[in-house]
């Protein structure tokens, strides 16, 4: 999760966040020699008094500054279309859960199994325990195994919500009356954090998200004491 005064993006624990990170920095470092470039030619401009009459008004000139800002937006837009594509690729999941949105509340269903269902609020301050994280823990975890595809089906039951795990690079609407679908696969096992991102009422900044990723056994244990 996020630690304060962060600059950067969290830690990547799924291979789509690692792509996002890196199309973030790819991205990153055209627009810093973009506007170091420009940058440059404004300083150059300001500080000497010499004109190249030949550059004034010549073709070959307007060529490049036409040509070079469309290939520049080639180099963006490729690695760019090829993550959507990538995030939208559902391949054999092998275990799919539905996330509901509530004023102001997240329930989950773990469709391959026959009654494993639950609610999950956000603890109240004056309940947590030392170490635990204000407005981020909840009193039940959404527990998944770690390093298996799994479809999450994202809904809602009143108004609009988002359903987001940025260490996960996920964010997938939750829509009254439609049923959106998006992939999680986690590397590692871990707890991880998200919130609602968009805006549902008054208690909008208290609907966090916690994934629980564990090995498969744990997972296993874990549903069996569930049901």
């Amino acid at each position: 999760m996020a630690y304060p005064f962060q600059l950067g993006l969290q830690d990547a624990a799924s291979p789509v966040m690692e792509e996002l990170l890196q199309f973030h920095d790819h991205a990153l470092m055209i627009i810093f020699l973009i506007s170091s470039l420009v940058l440059y030619i404004i300083t150059l401009m300001l500080t000497t008094k010499l004109t190249h009459t030949n550059t004034m008004d010549a073709q070959e000139v307007e060529t490049i500054w036409t040509v070079l800002p469309a290939v520049i937006l080639i180099m963006i837009a490729l690695p760019s279309l090829r993550i959507l594509y990538m995030m939208d690729e559902i391949n054999n999941p092998s275990l799919t859960v539905k996330a509901m949105g509530h004023q102001w509340y997240w329930s989950y269903e773990y469709t391959d199994y026959e009654d494993l269902n639950f609610d999950s609020y956000m603890i109240p301050t004056s309940d947590l325990k030392p170490g635990e994280l204000r407005l981020l823990e909840v009193d039940n975890r959404m527990v998944l195994p770690v390093q298996m595809t799994i479809r999450m089906l994202i809904s809602s039951e009143d108004v609009l919500h988002s359903w987001a795990v940025p260490s996960l690079g996920l964010k997938t609407d939750a829509v009254p009356g439609r049923l959106n679908q998006t992939t999680l696969t986690s590397t590692r096992p871990g707890l991880f954090y998200g919130q609602c991102s968009e805006i549902c009422g008054s208690n909008h900044s208290f609907m966090p998200i916690v994934l629980e990723l564990v090995p498969l056994e744990n997972f296993e244990k874990w549903s069996a004491s569930m049901l």
